[in-house]
This record gives structure tokens, sequence and C-alpha cells, in this order.
């Protein structure tokens, strides 16, 4: 069995896991949104010590200005849970959300949101807007930034590095 059968395997994922591993598993889909030429942003969303929803941002590939990451993984957990809500869940993104990102979070009541960089041209989540604390909305979600924050801007880096090469 290979480290990564074994970290995905399901007696691995019951363990209690912290931030920085859920937020390496976001990382992971980034890798796949770099690898597809896609700005490399990911997210897991996490239920009881289990990924029950992934995303990468997919917007060149399917022409699409909602395939954000967040918008993805938020799908995938709503089908998972059977919900439009996804309670008792926490967020994991590589990037600060956007304001569409912020909204769709608030909107299926995320409790909990962990992001790894902030977004100084687009994040909503306590940058230019705070739209996922905003207390004049129904639901306010707890927020946590900075965690491996230098290994995702990295990544990005690299990314807008590549893409002003070509």
């Amino acid at each position: 069995m290979t480290s990564f059968e074994q970290m995905t395997s399901p007696e691995f994922m019951l363990t209690n896991h912290g931030d920085d591993y859920f937020m390496r598993m976001a990382l992971r889909e980034a890798e796949k949104a770099y690898e597809a030429d896609e700005v490399p942003i990911g997210a897991v969303i996490v239920h009881e010590n289990r990924i029950i929803g992934r995303g990468y941002n997919q917007t060149e590939r399917l022409q699409d200005p909602t395939a954000h990451a967040e918008m993805i993984a938020i799908t995938a957990a709503a089908s998972h849970l059977g919900s439009r809500r996804i309670l008792d869940c926490t967020m994991y993104v590589t990037l600060e959300p956007c304001s569409m990102c912020a909204g769709a979070i608030v909107l299926a009541r995320v409790p909990r949101l962990v992001f790894a960089t902030t977004d100084p041209k687009a994040g909503a989540c306590g940058t230019l807007y705070n739209i996922a604390h905003d207390e004049r909305l129904n639901h306010r979600c707890q927020i946590t930034s900075g965690v491996l924050q230098e290994e995702s801007a990295m990544m990005l880096r690299s990314y807008f590095a590549k893409l002003r090469k070509k």
C-alpha cells in the first residue's frame, strides 16, 4: 500500500487530524488545477474527520465562471449529506474565497472556514470584504487563516510566473 493509499484509507481518515493535514489535502486538489493549467486553488470539506467534498478550479476546462474549487466542494458535500446545509463541517481552501464562494459558504451554513493565504484582489473573508462573517447576514462562519500559507502562496506564484512566460 502506498503512503497516499494509507493516508486516504477509512481507518486513517477516522483518526483526529488537524488543520495542517486537511489543508494538505486541499493543496493536493490545487495541484490538480495547476496540472490542468487552471488557477491552482483546491478545497476540501470535512465532516466527522472525513473528507466528504473535494474540488479544484475548473473554470477554463468547463468554461464556467462558477466552477471554483469551493463551489465544486460544496456541491459534493451537499450531495454526500443529502442536504443543502453543510452543518458540522469545516471547509479548507488554499486561497481566501471570493465574494461568490463566500456567499455560497454562508448560504450552505458552513460553520468553519480555514484558508491558507489571503487574496488581496478578490478576498471576501476578511481582506476586501468579510461576507463569511458579516453580522448583517443570517449565518456567520468561524474563520481561521494562514494555515500552510507559504505552500499555497508559492504554488500560486509559480502558476502566475509560468503564465507570464507564455
